[in-house]
């Protein structure tokens, strides 16, 4: 059976990749540091979940390796122990606002460990690393939607800034190893076992107990939300599909988004932003009661509107992402209230 090695499977959306590879048979490699950026325990049921998930008939083998992407000698040894068939790097210190205020935090796990990671897959020979970028590296471009053929040079955040390195170091061992590398560039990912600092679940959470919500920008940021099942059909799709040089690629015009080098990068995002105002309607809606909602202004390194184009991975794997935020929305809130009891 092939093995995957998936980076941070503690985390909200590598734990869905985890077990959705393992429902397809695939045998799976965790690894995480399972750090308290937030609930450890949040972190821990969701490995408790994976092991249940790999118990089930027709299930793929899974192993968890906790260490930290930093650690050079944790990584070469997980590489040392066994090989990959695929690579599915989620591993990352998220948060826009985190950032402005923990900065080097995310130099270590989102640039130390990347090159880790990189070095490990080039010595290694890995048919194939995928890895999570960021709509946050789009930053201060108003060019609606955001296309993966745009220029990216003007991050708003260390965290987005970090997200546009990663792609930049993924080109380069593309083209200096001939590495493959697929970049996917993830939209405002929400859904069941999501993360406690996301606005739907501080939301959700408010609501449930009423409590007041900060809505920032008074409610008119646009978000291109995209549910959880969504974002792991494209992982997993394009994470099968190698990537490969471009044949049209030109240096006189060049394309961010391809290479003579096999490297890829794609939007996944839900190609329908939804203002705030709106996004906070369904929640209400969905658990059955009104929220008290405090009216701010706009936070440090966020941008206003976010809409991916995501023409690209249609053409590229045939999907795209289509979940709407009434389910969406419905089915996290069905899960708050089963994992907490209210």
């Amino acid at each position: 059976m092939p093995t995957h090695l998936v980076t941070g499977n503690a985390g909200f959306i590598g734990f869905h990749v985890t077990k959705k590879l393992l429902a397809d048979g695939v045998d799976v490699v965790g690894f995480d540091n399972v750090n308290d950026y937030y609930s450890v325990e949040l972190k821990r049921d969701r490995l408790k979940a994976l092991e249940s998930a790999a118990s089930e008939p027709g299930s793929g083998k899974y192993t968890f390796v906790e260490g930290d992407l930093a650690d050079q000698s944790a990584v070469d040894g997980l590489f040392e122990s066994q090989s990959f068939d695929r690579v599915v790097h989620l591993a990352a210190q998220a948060g826009v606002r985190y950032s402005v205020t923990h900065p080097r935090t995310y130099i270590q796990s989102n640039v130390v460990g990347f090159i880790n990671i990189l070095e490990c897959c080039r010595y290694a020979k890995t048919p194939h690393l995928t890895y999570a970028s960021s709509s946050s590296v789009y930053g201060a471009n108003t060019s609606i939607p955001f296309s993966v053929h745009d220029n990216v040079d003007h991050p708003l955040s260390l965290y987005a800034a970090s997200k546009k390195a990663n792609e930049l170091m993924a080109h380069t061992y593309s083209h200096l190893y001939r590495l493959p590398t697929t970049g996917l560039r993830f939209f405002t990912v929400y859904g069941p076992w999501g993360r406690p600092d996301m606005a739907l679940y501080i939301f959700t959470r408010a609501i449930l107990r009423g409590e007041p919500i900060n809505v920032f920008n008074d409610g008119k940021m646009k978000r291109d939300f995209t549910y959880v099942d969504d974002i792991v059909e494209g992982i997993c799709r394009t994470s099968e599909q190698i990537a490969a040089p471009s044949e049209n690629w030109s240096g006189d015009h060049p394309d961010p988004a391809s290479s003579t080098a096999p490297f890829r990068v794609y939007n996944i995002g839900n190609n329908e932003p939804v203002e705030l105002g709106r996004f906070i309607e369904v929640i209400e809606e969905a658990i059955g009661r009104k929220a008290v909602r405090n009216l701010m202004p706009m936070q440090p390194g966020d941008v206003p509107m976010t809409f991916a184009d995501t023409d690209a991975l249609r053409d590229a794997v045939g999907f795209s992402p289509s979940t709407t935020i009434e389910i969406g929305i419905s089915r996290f809130v069905q899960w708050y209230r089963s994992y907490y009891g209210e």
